[in-house]
C-alpha cells in the first residue's frame, strides 16, 4: 500500500481530530528531540506514529539495566547499545514514510546551535539543567521554540520557551545555571510518569506547529500524579 492510500489508512484515526490540511503542516515540520531516554524514546515514537515528516534525535548515551523500567526504547538485548542507533533502528520500522536520524553525541556549547538550526521546534528531554541552559541559548540564537519536560519520582513539569522569553531563568533561576542534575536523581523516575510527561510535551509540540490550542507559553505545568495535583503557574 503506498501513496495516498497509505496515508489514507496510517493517518486516519487522526482526521476526527486533526484536519488533512493540518496533517499535512506535520509532515513538513522538523523537530528536534535532545535526550533520548525516558521521555525522550516516548516523545520520539508518538512523533513518529501521529505523523512529523522529520525527526532528528541526539543522545551520546548507551542502555543499561537501570533503563529499563520507564525507557521505551531500552530492552534486555539492547543493555550496552547506543541509545541513539536504537531510536532509529526503532522508528524507521514504525513508520518508514518519515526522515529520521539520530546522533550518537553529547550537546555542547560548541555544537548545539548546529544540532538544531535547521529545525521547527526543539524539544528538550535532558536531565542536566546546565545542559538545558545551553539547548536555550542555542534555540534563541535560531529563533526557534522550545518544549522543556523533566520528570522526578511521581511528578513532573512541562513548559514552551519562545526565542524572547526568559524561560529557565523562571524556572531554575540565574543560579540554576550552576546545577549539573535535577531532582530526579534523589526522587528516580517512574515508567507512568515518564510517559504521562512526554505525552504532555508532545502535545504542545504540536499545538505549537498548528498554532492552535492553548500552549503552555510562560506557564510551568507542574504535577504530582501520586496525589493527582495539576497545577499550571504563570512564569511572567
Amino acid at each position: 500500500m503506498t501513496g495516498n492510500s497509505l496515508l489514507t489508512n496510517r493517518y486516519s484515526r487522526n482526521f476526527k481530530s486533526l484536519t488533512q490540511t493540518e496533517q499535512k503542516i506535520l509532515g513538513k515540520s522538523k523537530v528536534c528531540i535532545i535526550g533520548l531516554g525516558g521521555l525522550g524514546g516516548c516523545v520520539m515514537e508518538m512523533l513518529a506514529r501521529i505523523g512529523i515528516g522529520t525527526i532528528k534525535g541526539m543522545d551520546n548515551d548507551t542502555f543499561d539495566s537501570t533503563n529499563l523500567n520507564r525507557q521505551l526504547f531500552s530492552k534486555e538485548d539492547l543493555l550496552g547499545k547506543s541509545k541513539a542507533e536504537a531510536a532509529e533502528k526503532r522508528i524507521k520500522s514504525i513508520n518508514s514514510q518519515i526522515k529520521i536520524n539520530c546522533k550518537k553525541e553529547l550537546l555542547t556549547k560548541e555544537n548545539a546551535y548546529e544540532l538544531i538550526k535547521d529545525s521547527d521546534i526543539v524539544i528538550d528531554c535532558l536531565d542536566s539543567i546546565q545542559t538545558r541552559f545551553v539547548l536555550q541559548n542555542a534555540t534563541k540564537k535560531a529563533s526557534i521554540p522550545l518544549v522543556t519536560g523533566a520528570i522526578a519520582g511521581a511528578s513532573g513539569q512541562v513548559s514552551v520557551i519562545f526565542p524572547s522569553d526568559k524561560g529557565f531563568e523562571l524556572i531554575y533561576g540565574k543560579k540554576g545555571r550552576d546545577n549539573s542534575k535535577g531532582i530526579e536523581n534523589e526522587l528516580g523516575n517512574l515508567a507512568f510518569c515518564a510517559f504521562f510527561i512526554s505525552s504532555v510535551q508532545v502535545s504542545e509540540c504540536i499545538k505549537v506547529l498548528l498554532k492552535k490550542g492553548n500552549i503552555l507559553r510562560n506557564k510551568l505545568l507542574i504535577v504530582d500524579l501520586f496525589s493527582n495535583s495539576f497545577e499550571i503557574i504563570k512564569l511572567n
